[in-house]
């Protein structure tokens, strides 16, 4: 190698440090190519330049989705000061590469005078536009185990084009400080049929499946498998969902066979002579659909093999819960009841079948409609030393002290005693009875009230 190809190599050499110390020095000190803060072009730029460009720069307040602009507020200062130029420089620090790169990169950088008022009413008004586009959007639909037809399925998700909002309200919140804010699309996905929330949903259909349980119903038993329960289910947030309409069958039956509620039957009197009862009254129960579905799936859900139906029962009137549940003689009514007889101006106790006593009274006033209503009720409650009051038929206001008061209907029916009344005749009910009450005699008020009880029967005929 001669002396001149020596020199030259040299000179190659030198140059070629000083160009990689040229580069490396503009590497350290200028901003990549394709780099912004804050959406800013600064590549090319010294940490000086950039934090002089883009503090000078007004933010637009423009957010833009799917290529549309959903919230445009008015330009503001980006809130730099001198003080963040050191933010820049460390920005710079963290972005050098080795060799020059074009690859586009964002760097965030926070001014010191965020101004969170603007920030706030930003993400607010972004977050109610978000829900407006929404509005006319496709909400997508969870994958779910549903239990039907004796087994347990999947259905598939359904995709949907909702925006997921708190995604993109995050979005917002990692680039609130740039000059335009473009949201990238997310979308609301739906639970998949895979994800471990729907295979849990399936193992608790399953646990259901195939059981046998007995439901007691006053003296009856009906065996009942899950699929006379359960026409569908589903298990969403850790609760079942259960369409019970199998079970209408049974509750239909009960009621038409057992039930005693608002039913007519055959009465026999105390002198033997056999009534039909009127329709109407308070007494009696019947099975509810609500109760039952919820007393049955809960055994279900519980493996339990027998349940009674003394909880699914109501009534109406004083007491919902359904009075004479459980007695099964007499037509429902056992053989403690009340026996009032219009016609007859009498009623009679009987305890255990035996009458314990009778008296004469005077019942509703017929001529003016106010007659005692008919029909099967019960005592509501017993009260001593009370004033009944009430408006009578000429419209004036009155006000009845009573030593005994036992009332049977809704409408204030019941026994006491009526110090004031002085026509007893058996036929003073039809042009003087009382305003719908059974009047007794103050010297027969007092056993009568001793004699019954609370929520005994009442048969007014």
């Amino acid at each position: 190698m001669n002396s001149r190809t020596k020199m030259s190599l040299g000179i190659i050499a030198t140059l070629l440090v000083i160009v990689i110390g040229v580069m490396t020095w503009h590497q350290r000190t200028h901003f990549n190519k394709n780099t912004t803060i804050n959406g800013v072009a600064v590549g090319g730029l010294t940490a000086q330049q950039a934090y002089d460009k883009v503090a000078k720069t007004k933010l637009t307040n423009e957010v833009k989705l799917d290529d549309k602009v959903i919230y445009q507020g008015q330009a503001s200062s980006a809130g730099f000061t001198k003080n963040d130029l050191s933010k820049f420089q460390t920005a710079l620090k963290k972005q050098v590469t080795f060799f020059p790169s074009s690859k586009a990169k964002n760097i965030k950088v926070v001014p010191s005078h965020v101004d969170k008022t603007r920030i706030a009413a930003m993400r607010a008004a972004l977050k109610a536009n978000i829900e407006k586009e929404n509005a006319g959007r496709k909400a997508p639909v969870d994958a779910k185990a549903v239990l039907a037809n004796g087994k347990v399925t999947i259905k598939p998700a359904q995709k949907g084009n909702r925006y997921d909002t708190e995604a993109l309200l995050k979005d917002f919140d990692q680039n609130a400080a740039n000059v335009k804010i473009v949201l990238h699309k997310q979308y609301q996905h739906p639970l998949a049929a895979s994800s471990k929330t729907v295979k849990q949903e399936a193992v608790k259909l399953k646990a259901l499946l195939n059981q046998k349980l007995t439901y007691q119903v006053e003296n009856k038993t009906y065996t009942l498998t899950t699929n006379d329960i359960i026409t569908k289910a589903t298990y969403l947030n850790h609760q079942y969902q259960f369409d019970t309409t199998a079970l209408d069958k049974l509750v239909k039956k009960v009621n038409k066979n057992q039930s005693t509620l608002d039913k007519s039957f055959t009465f026999t009197t105390h002198s033997g002579k056999q009534i039909k009862t009127a329709t109407g009254g308070s007494y009696g129960w019947r099975l509810s659909e609500t109760k039952a579905a919820a007393t049955l799936t809960k055994a279900l859900i519980s493996h339990q093999t027998s349940v009674n139906a003394k909880n699914d029962v109501y009534g109406v009137g004083y007491n919902t819960g359904g009075i004479g549940y459980g007695t099964t003689s007499n037509h429902g009514i056992g053989n403690t009841y009340a026996e009032v007889s219009i016609s007859d101006q009498h009623v009679w106790f009987y305890k255990d079948g035996k009458c314990v006593f009778d008296a004469s009274v005077v019942t509703g006033k017929h001529s003016s409609g106010d007659d005692t209503p008919k029909g099967v009720w019960y005592i509501m409650y017993k009260q001593r030393n009370t004033t009944l009051r009430g408006t009578s038929d000429n419209g004036s206001a009155y006000a009845s002290p009573v030593s005994y008061w036992a009332p049977f209907t809704d409408s204030g029916c019941g026994f006491h005693d009526a110090s004031w009344r002085t026509n007893w005749s058996s036929t003073a009910y039809l042009n003087d009875g009382s305003n719908g009450c059974v009047n007794m005699h103050t010297s027969d008020a007092g056993t009568a009230y001793d004699s019954l009880t609370q929520y005994e029967p009442v048969i007014v005929y």
